[in-house]
């Protein structure tokens, strides 16, 4: 089986699944790499309102021993079978604060003073809630190919939250790269997160002191499905070494993330896009 890389946005400051790109065989002691830059327009938060509009690097490498980075993702493929992929994972889990922005890595923030000020204005959610740092996520993935361009995929990571025992699932299927015209391929995925009481606490709960200074009620959130969502992505090769990568993601909060106080707007769409230069 011919299997394709597929080039993966590292949509930073959103809690989006963990991705791994498609095992790509290759020489030994070779390597794939993009590298890039884009924008991306992501809700502030899980739940927000409002949106932000950042500056996005791209950068996605594998190697030929298996090792792969991806976004904010890093693992090693170990399976040796064309239909099965699986090995360990880190993820860098974004970080929030009161903007709701965390403090983005490599992250230009293009909102401007007036939006923020406009936006206190009328209230901030986030207000009064304790910050949450950036977090490295642990654990693995296992993806299963039902045909040569269908693909189950899986990951469990842990280690995010205030206590760094926030742990998540995400299950999902991708249509992989779809030709629909020369240079141009579509990919689709769909997929839902499972996360347990520590991750809710920390993104969606408020404890008694958060509640004494938000003024929002005492929420205590038990673990769960969090979302579902829905996704394509849009790839047009400009030259052998040059891509244009266009990705929209629609994501819709459930669960006791749905019922949570600092949950705004149950439903929110992601839309990216990155020039990548193939070295």
């Amino acid at each position: 089986m011919k299997q394709l890389l597929v080039l993966v946005l590292a949509v930073s400051g959103s809690a989006a699944s963990a991705q791994t790109p498609t095992t790509n065989p290759m020489p030994d002691g070779s390597r794939d790499m993009y590298a890039g830059l884009g924008v991306v327009s992501a809700p502030r938060y899980e739940g927000a309102d409002s949106r932000k509009v950042s500056a996005l690097p791209v950068l996605q490498v594998q190697w030929s021993n298996g090792l792969f980075i991806s976004g904010l993702s890093a693992g090693m493929h170990l399976s040796d079978r064309p239909t099965v992929e699986y090995g360990p994972l880190l993820t860098l889990h974004p970080g929030r604060d009161e903007s709701g922005s965390g403090r983005g890595i490599g992250v230009v923030e293009m909102s401007g003073l007036p939006s923020l000020v406009a936006r206190a204005a009328r209230g901030n959610p986030l207000s009064g809630m304790d910050d949450i740092r950036y977090r490295l996520e642990g654990g693995g993935f296992f993806n299963y190919y039902l045909a040569p361009q269908w693909r189950l995929t899986s990951s469990v990571v842990v280690g995010s939250g205030h206590d760094r025992d926030g742990a998540r699932m995400d299950l999902g299927v991708q249509r992989l790269a779809a030709q629909v015209a020369p240079h141009h391929t579509l990919s689709f995925s769909a997929g839902v997160s499972v996360v347990n009481r520590a991750y809710n606490q920390s993104y969606f709960g408020v404890t008694e002191a958060e509640s004494f200074a938000s003024g929002h009620p005492e929420y205590r959130p038990g673990g769960g499905l969090k979302d579902v969502r829905l996704g394509a992505r849009w790839n047009w090769t400009l030259s052998p070494s040059w891509m244009l990568t266009t990705h929209v993601q629609a994501t819709r909060l459930v669960g006791n993330a749905r019922t949570s106080p600092l949950a705004e707007r149950p439903t929110n769409v992601t839309v990216s896009t990155a020039l990548a230069y193939r070295f």
